[in-house]
Protein backbone atom coordinates (compact mmCIF):
# COMPACT_ATOMS: atom_id res chain seq x y z
CA UNK A 1 0.00 0.00 0.00
CA UNK A 2 1.56 3.64 -1.13
CA UNK A 3 1.76 6.23 1.55
CA UNK A 4 -0.13 9.09 0.80
CA UNK A 5 2.77 11.16 2.01
CA UNK A 6 6.38 12.66 0.53
CA UNK A 7 9.24 10.49 -1.01
CA UNK A 8 12.42 9.53 1.41
CA UNK A 9 14.33 12.13 -1.80
CA UNK A 10 11.99 15.49 -0.66
CA UNK A 11 12.84 14.71 3.10
CA UNK A 12 16.82 14.88 2.58
CA UNK A 13 16.77 17.83 0.36
CA UNK A 14 14.54 20.04 2.65
CA UNK A 15 16.37 18.71 5.50
CA UNK A 16 19.54 17.30 4.10
CA UNK A 17 21.60 20.50 4.40
CA UNK A 18 20.64 20.94 8.15
CA UNK A 19 21.76 17.87 9.38
CA UNK A 20 25.32 17.86 7.15
CA UNK A 21 25.58 21.41 9.30
CA UNK A 22 24.32 20.19 12.41
CA UNK A 23 26.74 17.09 12.29
CA UNK A 24 29.70 18.56 10.25
CA UNK A 25 33.27 16.73 9.92
CA UNK A 26 32.15 13.69 11.82
CA UNK A 27 29.29 12.61 9.30
CA UNK A 28 30.75 9.89 7.51
CA UNK A 29 31.27 10.23 3.73
CA UNK A 30 28.93 7.01 3.06
CA UNK A 31 26.52 9.01 4.73
CA UNK A 32 27.10 12.04 3.10
CA UNK A 33 27.03 10.33 -0.58
CA UNK A 34 24.00 8.71 0.44
CA UNK A 35 22.06 11.48 0.84
CA UNK A 36 23.47 13.28 -2.17
CA UNK A 37 22.40 9.87 -4.35
CA UNK A 38 18.87 9.97 -2.67
CA UNK A 39 18.50 13.94 -3.31
CA UNK A 40 19.65 13.69 -6.99
CA UNK A 41 18.06 10.38 -7.97
CA UNK A 42 15.89 11.19 -11.23
CA UNK A 43 16.15 14.30 -11.41
CA UNK A 44 18.35 16.47 -14.10
CA UNK A 45 21.31 16.23 -12.18
CA UNK A 46 21.96 12.76 -13.37
CA UNK A 47 20.99 13.20 -16.75
CA UNK A 48 18.49 11.03 -18.69
CA UNK A 49 17.13 10.82 -22.15
CA UNK A 50 14.23 12.02 -24.69
CA UNK A 51 11.98 9.88 -26.35
CA UNK A 52 10.40 11.21 -29.12
CA UNK A 53 7.56 10.51 -31.74
CA UNK A 54 7.92 11.49 -35.62
CA UNK A 55 4.43 11.27 -36.30
CA UNK A 56 2.64 13.52 -33.75
CA UNK A 57 5.97 15.54 -32.12
CA UNK A 58 5.13 13.73 -28.52
CA UNK A 59 8.32 13.94 -26.39
CA UNK A 60 8.51 12.69 -22.70
CA UNK A 61 11.79 12.82 -20.38
CA UNK A 62 13.15 10.46 -18.02
CA UNK A 63 15.65 11.45 -15.70
CA UNK A 64 18.88 9.11 -14.66
CA UNK A 65 18.14 6.96 -11.05
CA UNK A 66 21.54 6.96 -8.86
CA UNK A 67 21.70 3.18 -8.33
CA UNK A 68 22.55 3.45 -5.28
CA UNK A 69 21.44 0.37 -3.01
CA UNK A 70 20.37 2.39 0.02
CA UNK A 71 17.64 4.75 -1.97
CA UNK A 72 14.03 3.35 -2.40
CA UNK A 73 13.43 4.33 -5.33
CA UNK A 74 16.48 2.13 -7.20
CA UNK A 75 15.49 -1.16 -5.75
CA UNK A 76 12.27 -2.45 -7.17
CA UNK A 77 14.17 -2.87 -10.70
CA UNK A 78 17.52 -4.13 -9.60
CA UNK A 79 15.39 -6.50 -7.27
CA UNK A 80 13.48 -8.23 -10.10
CA UNK A 81 16.81 -8.38 -11.54
CA UNK A 82 18.42 -10.03 -9.26
CA UNK A 83 15.73 -12.42 -8.53
CA UNK A 84 14.94 -13.23 -12.04
CA UNK A 85 18.76 -14.05 -12.24
CA UNK A 86 18.58 -16.54 -9.36
CA UNK A 87 15.37 -18.18 -11.32
CA UNK A 88 17.75 -20.89 -12.77
CA UNK A 89 19.71 -21.51 -9.61
CA UNK A 90 16.46 -23.05 -7.82
CA UNK A 91 16.87 -26.93 -6.56
CA UNK A 92 13.57 -29.02 -6.59
CA UNK A 93 13.56 -29.06 -3.00
CA UNK A 94 12.12 -27.30 0.08
CA UNK A 95 14.07 -24.07 1.07
CA UNK A 96 14.23 -23.09 4.29
CA UNK A 97 14.65 -19.61 5.94
CA UNK A 98 16.65 -19.16 8.92
CA UNK A 99 17.22 -15.86 10.81
CA UNK A 100 20.17 -15.17 12.84
CA UNK A 101 19.95 -11.84 15.42
CA UNK A 102 22.63 -10.33 17.08
CA UNK A 103 22.02 -9.66 21.10
CA UNK A 104 21.54 -6.13 21.55
CA UNK A 105 24.54 -5.34 24.06
CA UNK A 106 26.35 -5.87 20.56
CA UNK A 107 24.23 -3.44 18.34
CA UNK A 108 26.12 -0.22 19.56
CA UNK A 109 29.66 -2.02 19.01
CA UNK A 110 28.85 -3.20 15.74
CA UNK A 111 27.72 0.33 14.71
CA UNK A 112 31.16 1.50 15.64
CA UNK A 113 32.73 -1.25 13.88
CA UNK A 114 30.87 -2.13 10.99
CA UNK A 115 32.33 -3.65 8.37
CA UNK A 116 34.47 -5.59 10.66
CA UNK A 117 31.00 -7.07 12.71
CA UNK A 118 29.03 -7.19 10.57
CA UNK A 119 31.52 -9.64 8.32
CA UNK A 120 31.80 -11.43 11.93
CA UNK A 121 28.26 -11.81 11.20
CA UNK A 122 28.02 -13.13 8.32
CA UNK A 123 31.14 -15.79 8.56
CA UNK A 124 29.70 -17.15 11.89
CA UNK A 125 26.32 -18.03 10.78
CA UNK A 126 27.19 -19.59 7.45
CA UNK A 127 29.96 -21.63 9.26
CA UNK A 128 27.42 -22.35 12.16
CA UNK A 129 25.23 -23.55 9.25
CA UNK A 130 27.63 -25.49 7.34
CA UNK A 131 29.21 -27.65 10.41
CA UNK A 132 26.34 -28.08 11.90
CA UNK A 133 24.94 -29.42 8.35
CA UNK A 134 28.24 -31.84 7.78
CA UNK A 135 27.37 -33.44 10.86
CA UNK A 136 25.93 -37.31 10.26
CA UNK A 137 24.44 -36.51 13.51
CA UNK A 138 21.89 -34.25 11.95
CA UNK A 139 22.38 -33.75 8.15
CA UNK A 140 25.59 -35.75 7.04
CA UNK A 141 26.44 -33.94 4.20
CA UNK A 142 27.62 -30.00 2.19
CA UNK A 143 24.71 -28.16 2.34
CA UNK A 144 24.85 -24.53 0.68
CA UNK A 145 23.14 -21.08 1.66
CA UNK A 146 22.41 -17.55 0.16
CA UNK A 147 23.01 -14.76 3.49
CA UNK A 148 21.16 -11.22 3.24
CA UNK A 149 22.35 -9.02 6.01
CA UNK A 150 19.50 -6.56 7.42
CA UNK A 151 20.36 -3.60 10.11
CA UNK A 152 17.20 -2.11 10.91
CA UNK A 153 14.04 -2.85 12.92
CA UNK A 154 10.83 -1.66 11.70
CA UNK A 155 11.06 1.58 13.71
CA UNK A 156 14.16 2.36 12.20
CA UNK A 157 16.57 1.73 15.08
CA UNK A 158 19.58 -0.43 14.86
CA UNK A 159 19.02 -4.90 14.52
CA UNK A 160 21.36 -6.19 13.36
CA UNK A 161 20.31 -9.85 11.62
CA UNK A 162 20.81 -12.31 8.97
CA UNK A 163 18.34 -13.66 6.58
CA UNK A 164 19.58 -16.84 5.21
CA UNK A 165 17.81 -19.15 2.43
CA UNK A 166 18.89 -22.78 2.87
CA UNK A 167 17.81 -25.59 0.45
CA UNK A 168 16.81 -28.39 2.80
CA UNK A 169 19.64 -30.90 2.04
CA UNK A 170 22.34 -31.23 0.65
CA UNK A 171 25.38 -32.94 -1.13
CA UNK A 172 27.00 -36.52 0.40
CA UNK A 173 30.90 -36.15 1.44
CA UNK A 174 31.52 -38.16 -2.03
CA UNK A 175 29.46 -36.06 -3.74
CA UNK A 176 27.44 -39.05 -5.05
CA UNK A 177 24.07 -38.79 -4.07
CA UNK A 178 21.64 -36.18 -2.72
CA UNK A 179 21.04 -36.46 1.19
CA UNK A 180 17.20 -34.48 1.84
CA UNK A 181 16.60 -33.55 5.33
CA UNK A 182 13.61 -34.84 7.53
CA UNK A 183 10.35 -33.07 6.22
CA UNK A 184 9.36 -29.41 7.98
CA UNK A 185 12.36 -29.83 9.81
CA UNK A 186 15.88 -28.65 8.85
CA UNK A 187 18.46 -28.27 11.63
CA UNK A 188 18.10 -27.85 15.45
CA UNK A 189 18.30 -24.00 16.34
CA UNK A 190 19.13 -24.52 19.31
CA UNK A 191 22.68 -26.02 18.48
CA UNK A 192 23.13 -23.81 15.74
CA UNK A 193 22.64 -20.68 18.19
CA UNK A 194 25.31 -22.45 20.71
CA UNK A 195 27.94 -22.80 17.69
CA UNK A 196 27.02 -19.38 15.99
CA UNK A 197 27.54 -17.57 19.59
CA UNK A 198 30.84 -19.56 20.16
CA UNK A 199 32.03 -18.58 16.76
CA UNK A 200 30.88 -14.82 16.96
CA UNK A 201 32.58 -14.33 20.46
CA UNK A 202 35.46 -16.16 19.26
CA UNK A 203 36.14 -13.59 16.30
CA UNK A 204 34.92 -10.46 18.69
CA UNK A 205 37.74 -11.74 21.16
CA UNK A 206 40.35 -12.33 18.05
CA UNK A 207 39.97 -8.90 16.61
CA UNK A 208 39.90 -7.36 20.07
CA UNK A 209 43.72 -9.18 20.81
CA UNK A 210 44.88 -8.17 17.74
CA UNK A 211 43.66 -4.44 17.92
CA UNK A 212 41.28 -4.17 15.20
CA UNK A 213 38.11 -2.80 17.31
CA UNK A 214 37.20 0.53 17.94
CA UNK A 215 35.49 2.21 20.77
CA UNK A 216 34.08 5.71 20.92
CA UNK A 217 31.89 7.31 23.62
CA UNK A 218 30.09 5.41 26.18
CA UNK A 219 32.04 2.23 24.51
CA UNK A 220 34.85 4.07 25.13
CA UNK A 221 36.20 1.97 28.71
CA UNK A 222 35.78 -1.45 27.06
CA UNK A 223 39.10 -0.45 24.82
CA UNK A 224 41.03 -1.77 28.45
CA UNK A 225 41.09 -6.17 28.91
CA UNK A 226 39.29 -6.19 31.78
CA UNK A 227 36.26 -4.11 30.41
CA UNK A 228 36.09 -5.84 27.46
CA UNK A 229 36.24 -9.31 29.13
CA UNK A 230 33.34 -8.23 31.91
CA UNK A 231 31.20 -7.16 28.29
CA UNK A 232 32.09 -10.81 26.47
CA UNK A 233 31.43 -12.96 30.03
CA UNK A 234 27.23 -12.05 29.96
CA UNK A 235 27.25 -12.80 26.47
CA UNK A 236 28.70 -16.20 26.64
CA UNK A 237 26.26 -17.18 28.87
CA UNK A 238 22.86 -16.06 27.31
CA UNK A 239 20.41 -17.57 24.27
CA UNK A 240 20.90 -15.98 20.61
CA UNK A 241 17.87 -15.81 18.63
CA UNK A 242 18.38 -18.42 15.77
CA UNK A 243 15.33 -19.15 14.27
CA UNK A 244 14.17 -21.53 11.43
CA UNK A 245 10.79 -20.70 9.45
CA UNK A 246 8.43 -23.81 7.76
CA UNK A 247 10.18 -24.51 4.71
CA UNK A 248 8.38 -23.03 1.49
CA UNK A 249 6.64 -25.12 -0.95
CA UNK A 250 7.59 -24.33 -4.72
CA UNK A 251 10.27 -22.14 -6.62
CA UNK A 252 7.94 -19.47 -6.99
CA UNK A 253 7.91 -19.20 -2.96
CA UNK A 254 11.46 -19.00 -2.98
CA UNK A 255 11.74 -16.45 -4.90
CA UNK A 256 9.30 -14.88 -3.19
CA UNK A 257 11.05 -14.62 -0.06
CA UNK A 258 14.44 -13.92 -2.28
CA UNK A 259 12.50 -10.63 -3.55
CA UNK A 260 11.32 -9.83 -0.33
CA UNK A 261 14.64 -9.76 1.63
CA UNK A 262 17.27 -9.28 -0.72
CA UNK A 263 16.99 -5.51 -1.90
CA UNK A 264 15.02 -4.32 0.89
CA UNK A 265 16.12 -0.94 2.01
CA UNK A 266 15.61 0.52 5.66
CA UNK A 267 12.80 2.41 4.91
CA UNK A 268 10.36 2.49 1.29
CA UNK A 269 8.68 5.79 0.72
CA UNK A 270 5.22 3.55 0.61
CA UNK A 271 5.72 3.98 4.39
CA UNK A 272 6.10 7.72 4.80
CA UNK A 273 2.76 9.30 5.72
CA UNK A 274 4.00 13.02 6.19
CA UNK A 275 6.01 16.06 6.20
CA UNK A 276 4.65 18.36 8.18
CA UNK A 277 6.24 21.38 10.59
CA UNK A 278 10.22 19.05 10.91
CA UNK A 279 8.08 16.06 11.61
CA UNK A 280 8.00 12.62 10.00
CA UNK A 281 5.33 10.64 10.10
CA UNK A 282 5.81 6.84 8.83
CA UNK A 283 3.96 3.33 9.04
CA UNK A 284 5.72 0.93 11.23
CA UNK A 285 4.94 -2.82 12.35
CA UNK A 286 5.32 -3.17 16.51
CA UNK A 287 6.06 -7.13 16.09
CA UNK A 288 5.87 -7.27 19.75
CA UNK A 289 2.02 -6.55 20.01
CA UNK A 290 1.05 -9.10 17.40
CA UNK A 291 2.32 -7.29 14.52
CA UNK A 292 0.31 -4.49 14.25
CA UNK A 293 0.46 -1.71 12.52
CA UNK A 294 1.15 1.96 14.53
CA UNK A 295 2.10 5.29 13.60
CA UNK A 296 6.06 6.67 14.72
CA UNK A 297 6.14 10.80 14.04
CA UNK A 298 10.14 11.90 14.32
CA UNK A 299 11.72 15.08 14.04
CA UNK A 300 13.35 15.36 10.85
CA UNK A 301 16.77 14.94 12.32
CA UNK A 302 15.84 12.19 14.24
CA UNK A 303 14.58 10.99 11.50
CA UNK A 304 17.41 11.01 8.79
CA UNK A 305 20.46 10.03 11.48
CA UNK A 306 18.28 6.79 12.21
CA UNK A 307 18.11 5.80 8.42
CA UNK A 308 21.78 6.63 8.10
CA UNK A 309 22.03 3.75 10.80
CA UNK A 310 21.99 1.92 8.18
CA UNK A 311 23.89 3.16 4.98
CA UNK A 312 26.84 0.10 5.06
CA UNK A 313 30.51 0.67 4.44
CA UNK A 314 31.23 0.98 0.62
CA UNK A 315 31.95 -2.04 -1.49
CA UNK A 316 31.00 -3.96 1.41
CA UNK A 317 28.61 -7.09 -0.31
CA UNK A 318 25.11 -7.34 1.98
CA UNK A 319 24.36 -10.71 -0.25
CA UNK A 320 26.90 -13.65 0.08
CA UNK A 321 26.59 -17.21 -0.86
CA UNK A 322 28.17 -20.06 0.85
CA UNK A 323 28.94 -23.46 0.90
CA UNK A 324 27.18 -25.10 -2.56
CA UNK A 325 26.30 -21.69 -3.80
CA UNK A 326 29.38 -20.04 -3.34
CA UNK A 327 30.13 -18.21 -6.47
CA UNK A 328 33.34 -19.52 -7.64
CA UNK A 329 31.75 -23.24 -8.22
CA UNK A 330 27.86 -22.80 -7.78
CA UNK A 331 27.22 -23.70 -11.27
CA UNK A 332 28.80 -26.93 -11.31
CA UNK A 333 27.53 -27.84 -7.80
CA UNK A 334 24.33 -26.76 -8.86
CA UNK A 335 24.31 -28.90 -12.73
CA UNK A 336 25.29 -32.33 -10.11
CA UNK A 337 22.28 -31.55 -7.69
CA UNK A 338 19.87 -31.46 -10.18
CA UNK A 339 21.72 -34.84 -11.97
CA UNK A 340 21.68 -36.16 -8.48
CA UNK A 341 17.71 -34.66 -7.89
CA UNK A 342 15.86 -35.32 -11.25
CA UNK A 343 16.49 -38.57 -13.58
CA UNK A 344 18.48 -37.98 -16.59
CA UNK A 345 16.21 -37.64 -19.71
CA UNK A 346 16.84 -38.92 -23.17
CA UNK A 347 19.64 -37.79 -24.57
CA UNK A 348 19.60 -35.03 -27.30
CA UNK A 349 19.74 -36.05 -31.05
CA UNK A 350 23.94 -35.60 -31.92
CA UNK A 351 24.39 -32.06 -33.16
CA UNK A 352 24.61 -31.83 -37.36
CA UNK A 353 27.43 -30.94 -38.94
CA UNK A 354 29.60 -27.40 -38.74
CA UNK A 355 29.06 -26.63 -42.15
CA UNK A 356 25.32 -26.89 -42.22
CA UNK A 357 24.40 -25.61 -39.42
CA UNK A 358 22.23 -22.64 -39.74
CA UNK A 359 23.72 -19.24 -39.19
CA UNK A 360 22.10 -17.34 -36.50
CA UNK A 361 21.47 -13.81 -38.37
CA UNK A 362 19.25 -15.83 -40.83
CA UNK A 363 17.74 -18.14 -38.20
CA UNK A 364 13.96 -17.88 -37.93
CA UNK A 365 14.08 -18.20 -34.24
CA UNK A 366 16.46 -14.76 -34.11
CA UNK A 367 14.02 -12.57 -32.23
CA UNK A 368 14.33 -9.27 -33.97
CA UNK A 369 14.81 -6.13 -32.09
CA UNK A 370 10.85 -4.32 -31.08
CA UNK A 371 9.78 -0.99 -31.86
CA UNK A 372 8.72 1.13 -29.32
CA UNK A 373 5.25 2.90 -30.69
CA UNK A 374 3.78 6.39 -29.18
CA UNK A 375 1.48 6.22 -26.15
CA UNK A 376 -0.08 9.33 -27.39
CA UNK A 377 -0.80 8.35 -31.11
CA UNK A 378 0.02 4.76 -31.09
CA UNK A 379 1.62 4.34 -34.59
CA UNK A 380 4.37 6.62 -34.30
CA UNK A 381 7.56 5.42 -33.25
CA UNK A 382 9.58 6.58 -30.58
CA UNK A 383 12.94 7.10 -30.77
CA UNK A 384 15.51 8.01 -27.96
CA UNK A 385 18.07 10.58 -27.77
CA UNK A 386 20.62 11.10 -24.53
CA UNK A 387 19.26 14.39 -22.46
CA UNK A 388 22.74 16.24 -20.82
CA UNK A 389 22.43 17.50 -17.22
CA UNK A 390 21.28 20.37 -16.38
CA UNK A 391 23.98 23.66 -17.57
CA UNK A 392 24.22 24.93 -13.79
CA UNK A 393 24.61 21.32 -12.59
CA UNK A 394 28.54 20.67 -12.86
CA UNK A 395 28.46 17.62 -10.26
Amino acid sequence: MRGSGPELAEIVRRYGPAYRSAFGAVLPLEHRRAMAAVEACRTARLGGHVDACDACGHTAISYNSCRNRHCPKCQASARSRWVEARRTELLPVPYFHVVFTLPAPLAELALQNKRLLYGLLLSAASRALLTIAADPKHLGGRIGSLAVLHTWGQNLLHHPHLHCIVPGGGLSPDRRRWISCRPGFFLPVRILSRLFRRLFLDGLVTAFRAGRLRFFGSLAPLADPAPMAAFVAPLARTDWVVYAKPPSVGPEHVLAYLGRYTHRVALSNSRILSLDDGAVAFRWKDYRHANRERVMTLGATEFLRRFLLHVLPNGFPRIRHYGLLANRHRARNLALCRALLTPLPPGPDPPAPEDSRPCAASSPETPMPRQRLCPVCHHGPLHRRPLLPAPWDTS
